[in-house]
């Protein structure tokens, strides 16, 4: 079938996007750790049978996996033509970010889906494992130089063979954790979406024929592609540089620069990363899949209306220079992959602004703040509590950013305080807006916020955090002012300290009683904050966004005008 009608498309995108969106659901529901459960860092997609490009992927899961499952999926296909006789059933694992993407937190299941004896396409499913070994409890481990100080590194292994899942492998991944049981109810959720993905695509096929739903996925890649490049045409033709930076790798205190330059010829763009940092000793490097995927993300979230499909792709080249810290070469570290991705995502908006500056926003606060506090309980079992946490995201030409919000690189939602008081020894001392950490503009910044975690288990704990943004602050656009700087504070016997690297630091001890603080960034501002109302500032004012010294500082006095 070579054509399609719109009607039958639209249904079956639906259809199929459902699919993904149910894998999604089933993984939430029946995962362990509150990072997958709660935060929703996970994704799960249709990939195409013989190239491996994203054909679907579910509205939940995270975007920066919509390219990056697609190089774990060519990954499989090229394993399973070494091993042969791929088979109904077979199911590969594997964690390896050179060759999958992101880092090695990141668990991917790659399943061929058959039709009729033969391969239609692959069901994936990626889901952040809670611990995965290596030197630092819940592996953001700022100081590491090579990838096997971070986890237990797994290349692709076939789980199952024919639907007999091979219990070695499940032995090998329990015995490379902390955390075994959370890592078997993990695996246990992922291998029930792909379950439900294959039960849910023979329903469909049932229904439609594969000859049909072929036809389908073919037309949503070709219709993908001629969007983006209705999009690329209705641009000005021009080229536009930015460059932002790294604070340091975690070893070495140098800022790494990370630069773009945006091209845009008739219905074709570039982005050229020419001049970023070369690969470094620490853990902000990136593998070459995760580059590309990061550009893709940054490309949706200007261009909205466009589906998750690598047609989107077809119109954009994306060089990446040799040698630089965007495409790693194994084993370098890469743990700290988010911290480097949303630069990009930083710089990429910072560059488009000169030609289309509607369509983006100022900077986000640019950190997960990856925080990991862990010790023993009592009984002698250990406890690792990760998480990552909001900041401000950038103004716009619509409107102010967004308060407390969670990092441009995902849908996920930063876990409930509630949920991680319930589930290890800390309590939250506070957990609120940070006042002045927006940047000013005509629109300003999101809030950025505070939190304080107390450590309440009487053995103590040590604490780990990988961060960003603690030298060099989220910045405006058309005019608009930086966010404040990511502030990091633990408690001592003697007083508060800062980490020598600003935004980075390993093995601090805590004694119960004792906490830690982060202030995270707010967002960029947009456009002249002169040209802000004085309403407005009179508002943020009244609800503590702003100090008053600091509103006259910024945005002059006539905002007292509005309030006497």
């Amino acid at each position: 079938m070579s054509e399609i009608d719109p009607i039958t498309l639209s249904v079956l995108a639906g259809r199929m996007e459902q699919i993904a969106d149910e894998m999604d659901a089933t993984l939430f529901r029946a995962a362990f750790n509150p990072i997958i459960a709660e935060a929703h860092d996970a994704s799960h997609g249709l990939y195409h049978a013989a190239t491996g490009d994203t054909l679907v992927q579910g509205k939940s899961g995270l975007p920066i996996f919509v390219g990056v499952m697609s190089f774990a999926v060519k990954a499989v296909i090229e394993k399973a033509a070494a091993d042969g006789d791929l088979q109904d059933g077979d199911i590969y694992i594997f964690n390896d970010a050179h060759i999958g993407g992101t880092h090695l937190s990141d668990m991917r299941l790659v399943r061929p889906y058959f039709r009729d004896g033969e391969l239609f396409c692959y069901l994936a499913s990626v889901g952040h494992w809670h611990d995965v070994g290596g030197a630092v409890p819940g592996n953001y481990n700022p100081a590491a130089t090579e990838v096997f100080q971070e986890a237990f590194v797994l290349p692709p292994v076939r789980l199952a063979r024919a639907g007999e899942v091979n219990q070695d492998i499940i032995d090998i991944l329990l015995r490379n954790t902390r955390l075994p049981q959370s890592a078997m109810g993990d695996l246990n959720g992922q291998l029930g979406a792909l379950d439900l993905g294959v039960k849910r695509m023979d329903e469909l096929l049932d229904e439609y024929g594969a000859g049909t739903v072929r036809a389908g996925l073919d037309a949503l890649g070709h219709r993908a592609e001629a969007l983006m490049r209705s999009e690329l045409k209705a641009l000005p033709d021009g080229r536009w540089e930015a460059e932002d930076f790294l604070d340091n790798d975690g070893i070495t205190d140098e800022p790494l620069p990370i630069r773009v330059a945006l091209e845009i010829k008739g219905d074709r763009m570039t982005l050229d990363f020419a001049g970023s940092a070369p690969q470094c000793a620490g853990p902000v490097n990136i593998a070459l899949p995760t580059t590309v995927a990061t550009a893709y993300v940054a490309i949706k979230h200007i261009f909205p209306s466009l589906p998750a499909n690598a047609g989107v792709m077809r119109p954009i080249e994306v060089k990446v220079p040799e040698g630089s810290l965007l495409s790693a070469e194994f084993p370098a570290p890469t743990g700290g992959y988010t911290e480097t991705i949303l630069r990009m995502i930083d710089v990429i908006f910072s560059a488009f602004a000169g030609a289309a500056p509607d369509r983006v926003v100022a900077n986000a606060y640019g950190t997960i703040n990856a925080l990991s506090i862990a010790g023993k309980r009592k009984n002698g079992q250990p406890w690792v509590m990760f998480s990552f946490y909001g900041g401000g995201h950038g103004g716009s030409a619509e409107s102010d950013g967004l308060n407390h919000g969670n990092a441009p690189i995902s849908t996920a939602t930063i876990p409930p305080m509630e949920i991680l008081e319930a589930a290890y020894p800390v309590m939250f001392r506070k957990w609120a807006l940070r006042p002045d950490s927006a940047g000013a503009g005509a629109h300003r910044g999101g809030m950025g916020a505070v939190y304080e975690i107390e450590v309440l288990e009487e053995n103590g704990a040590e604490a780990f955090l990988f961060g960003e943004r603690g030298r060099f602050a989220p910045k405006g656009i058309a005019e608009g002012q930086d966010g404040a700087l990511n502030v990091f504070t633990y408690e001592q016997d003697d007083g508060w300290k800062t980490p020598p690297l600003a935004s980075k630091m390993r093995g601090i001890k805590l004694r119960q009683g004792q906490a830690v603080r982060l202030e995270t960034p707010g967002g960029g501002g947009y456009g002249d904050a002169a040209g802000r109302s004085p309403e407005d500032v009179a508002r943020d004012v009244a609800r503590g966004f702003v100090s008053e010294a600091r509103a006259d500082a910024l945005y002059g006095t006539n905002w007292r005008e509005v309030t006497a």
